[in-house]
C-alpha cells in the first residue's frame, strides 16, 4: 500500500485570548489520498476552518499548536519556516478561503492577479501566464477575455469562479476549499461545484471540501469527517455516513436536510447549541444535547476507534450503522464493545 499524500496526526490546536486558552481542535486526525474528495461537515466554531489554515501554517500570531504533525508527501509541513513553507502554499497544496471572492485586489486585473501567483512558483513569463490564464478561465466556466476585467466587473459567481482558477493555476497536489460556495444561489454553487469535480479529476487532485452543508457534501466527497467542538467525532465513506450515521451528533445532521425525492419527511431540529470552547463540558462534548446519553457519556470522554472502514468517537454508536457488527470505542487504553 502506498502512503497517503496528506496526513494529519493528532492535531491539537489553541487560540489565547483575553478571556484565556480556548481549544480550536483536539486530537483531529485524518488522510487524504491523491485524487480523493474528503469532506469536514459541522456547525460554526466546530474547528474546520482551523484545520484549513493549520494545513498551510498560516494561523494567526495568537494561535498554537500544542502537538500533532501534518505531512504532506512525507515532508512535515509544522515544521518548516517560513521561506520553506512559501514554496509549498499554491505550488503543492492551496487554500481557497471563506468569502475568496471578497480577496481579490480591486485595483489590479484578476488576469495579473493569477500570473502573478504563477510567474513566482512556477517561472512562467507574462505571455505564458496569460495563456495559461485563458485556458483556468474555460475549465472554470469563465469567458478568457475576461481576464482583463477588474473584479468590481464581476459578478459573485464569477468572482468565485476566478478565485477558484487562481488555486488551481499551479495545479496543487491538494486543494483545500473552505466553503467556496457560501453566499452564492443554488445554480451557481452546482456549476462550480460541477468545474471543480471535472478539475479534480482531470489533474488527479486531492480536495479537502470544507462545509456546513450536508446536501453538498453528498455531491462531491468520497468521505466525511464530522466535526464536534473542536473533535472529529465521525469518519468514513460518505455514503456509508449519510445513509446509515453512528454518532448521535451526525445523525442530528442528516435529519434536519430536507429530501427532494421520495416522500415527504419531518425535519427533527437539533436543540441546543455547541459548546463554549473556552469552557467544555466533561466527558463527551456533545453530551448535552444528546439524548442517548449515560452517566458514562458525562464523565469519559470517547476515543474514536476504526472497524470497517469507518471510525467513531461515540460510548453508544447507533446501531443502524453498523449492519449488526458492534463498534468499540476506547477511554483512557481501556476497549469496550457496545
Amino acid at each position: 500500500m502506498t502512503a497517503p499524500l496528506l496526513e494529519v496526526q493528532g492535531l491539537t490546536l489553541e487560540y489565547l485570548t483575553l478571556q484565556g486558552r480556548v481549544s480550536a481542535l483536539d486530537g483531529v486526525s485524518f488522510t487524504l489520498d491523491r485524487g480523493e474528495s474528503l469532506g469536514l461537515v459541522g456547525e460554526s466554531g466546530s474547528g474546520k476552518t482551523s484545520i484549513a489554515i493549520s494545513l498551510l501554517n498560516l494561523l494567526p500570531d495568537n494561535a498554537r499548536i500544542l502537538s500533532g504533525s501534518v505531512r504532506l508527501d512525507g515532508v512535515e509541513l509544522l515544521t518548516l519556516d517560513e521561506s520553506r513553507i512559501r514554496a509549498y502554499r499554491g505550488k503543492r497544496i492551496a487554500l481557497i478561503f471563506q468569502a475568496a471572492m471578497n480577496s481579490l485586489n480591486p485595483v489590479y486585473m484578476v488576469g495579473d492577479q493569477i500570473v502573478e501567483a504563477m510567474t513566482l512558483h512556477l517561472g512562467l513569463t507574462p505571455a505564458q501566464g496569460k495563456h495559461r490564464v485563458g485556458e483556468l478561465f474555460e475549465a472554470v466556466g469563465l469567458d478568457p477575455d475576461h481576464a482583463s476585467r477588474y473584479p468590481h466587473e464581476f459578478s459573485g459567481g464569477m468572482k468565485q469562479r476566478a478565485v477558484i482558477a487562481m488555486a488551481l493555476s499551479c495545479e496543487p497536489d491538494v486543494l483545500v476549499a473552505d466553503e467556496p460556495t457560501t453566499a452564492l444561489d443554488a445554480i451557481v454553487q452546482d456549476q462550480i461545484l460541477r468545474n471543480l469535480k471535472e478539475v479534480q479529476r482531470r489533474h488527479d487532485m486531492a480536495m479537502l471540501y470544507i462545509t456546513h452543508d450536508m446536501a453538498v457534501i453528498a455531491e462531491v466527497t468520497d468521505r466525511v469527517g464530522v466535526m464536534y467542538a473542536g473533535r472529529l467525532v465521525e469518519l468514513g465513506p460518505t455514503p456509508a455516513i449519510l445513509n446509515g450515521p453512528a454518532h448521535p451528533y451526525t445523525a442530528a445532521l442528516t435529519s434536519s436536510i430536507p429530501s427532494v425525492r421520495g416522500e415527504l419527511k419531518e425535519l427533527t431540529p437539533l436543540e441546543g447549541a455547541p459548546p463554549d470552547p473556552a469552557n467544555l463540558p466533561n466527558g463527551c462534548r456533545f453530551h448535552p444535547r444528546c439524548q442517548y446519553a449515560t452517566e458514562k457519556c458525562l464523565s469519559r470522554e470517547p476515543l474514536a476507534v476504526t472497524e470497517w472502514g469507518r471510525s467513531v468517537a461515540c460510548w453508544h454508536p447507533l446501531a443502524a450503522a453498523t449492519n449488526s457488527a458492534p463498534l468499540s470505542v476506547q477511554s483512557n487504553g481501556r476497549e469496550q464493545t457496545n
